[in-house]
């Protein structure tokens, strides 16, 4: 159990952290912006425009700072290798990592930006996207509001879905090459991954036969018994020996007993097969029908190879033609 003590370190320890992060945060950004500026400074038409506008201030920006730009830097750096180092120390102390000598490969790119040369300086903006990224985490500042971050995530989003897109085109036109490539592939499709599954395939085409025959006649069991009815009665209406029987004395009583009895007799007939799919017999029944039909259903030759495979190659060309849709387009309507 935390004890209030623990949790005020805890919390203070946090907010140290926080200032840490944030003190980092606002040197990485004066250093960019430092390099930024002189970078510009190097451009000759800059820097010819400059001296042409305002020559005290390009005199004093190149004495000052242009001319000791190497060691302004080395002060950053410095500053930076101590934060690596106290970071490091703290991972070592906090026991954050698995082994004591992870931390600079997982913090990569703080040690690179610490060499003060050409492009490795350019890594310290991934510092300060990973500060940015904790100080969210820590709900101190919500990204998601910025419009910088609404206008990188909606151009992030179009590159990556142009990159999916294409290798995901490129990878099905491979397995498109593949099926055509492939002398066997339907046989290796029944034999290797249906055949080993065809009793659960029966046992499961049964069960839902079985199950929808039941649904549908309890939903529509009167319907039935009156179809069943009426089939009875428009039968015995057209036999012509019950149509003399009517013309006997009490013959009509006796045909209308007849009638009642025979639609009685059928619908109990029809009740009682419906009631037989539910038993073993009828199951097994199904499944033998079942298991002869997917017997014939896996019966391979020439002409089904390829019938199957042109089936496959065609389902690949409509996905490609699915991932072929730009959907950041329709975002932009």
């Amino acid at each position: 159990m935390t004890t209030p003590r623990a949790a005020e370190r805890a919390t203070l320890r946090e907010r140290l952290y926080l200032v840490w992060d944030i003190a980092m945060m606002v040197l990485i950004s004066a250093n960019l912006l430092l390099l930024l500026i002189d970078s510009l400074f190097l451009l000759p038409p800059i820097n010819a425009g400059l001296a042409a506008v305002a020559p005290t201030l390009h005199q004093a920006y190149d004495q000052t700072v242009h001319q000791r730009f190497l060691t302004i830097d080395l002060v950053f750096v410095a500053i930076f290798i101590a934060d690596v180092l106290a970071g490091w120390i703290l991972a070592v102390v906090e026991r954050r990592y698995a082994r004591w000598f992870y931390y600079p490969f997982v913090h990569w790119y703080d040690v690179l930006g610490c060499i003060p040369v050409g492009g490795f300086r350019l890594l310290r903006v991934l510092r300060v996207i990973s500060l940015l990224l904790r100080l969210q985490r820590l709900g101190v500042i919500d990204i998601r509001r910025w419009r910088v971050y609404a206008f990188f995530e909606h151009y992030y989003r179009i590159v990556m879905e142009e990159l999916s897109d294409r290798v995901a085109t490129r990878l099905l036109s491979s397995l498109q090459d593949e099926v055509r490539r492939s002398e066997d592939f339907t046989k290796r499709l029944s034999e290797e991954v249906i055949q080993p599954r065809k009793a659960a395939l029966v046992d499961e085409i049964a069960r839902r036969l079985e199950a929808t025959v039941d649904k549908s006649y309890a939903e529509n069991h009167q319907e039935v018994h009156r179809y069943v009815a009426a089939l009875v009665d428009r039968t015995l209406e057209e036999n012509a020996e019950l149509t003399r029987l009517r013309r006997l004395p009490l013959g009509d009583n006796v045909a209308r007993a007849m009638q009642r009895s025979l639609s009685d007799v059928a619908s109990r007939v029809v009740h009682e097969a419906i009631d037989g799919l539910r038993s073993p017999q009828f199951r097994s029944l199904i499944g033998d029908l079942a298991e002869s039909g997917i017997d014939a259903w896996l019966y391979v030759d020439q002409r089904t190879d390829r019938v199957t495979e042109q089936v496959l190659i065609e389902t690949l060309e409509m996905l490609k033609d699915e991932i072929a849709v730009k959907r950041w387009k329709d975002e932009l309507r």
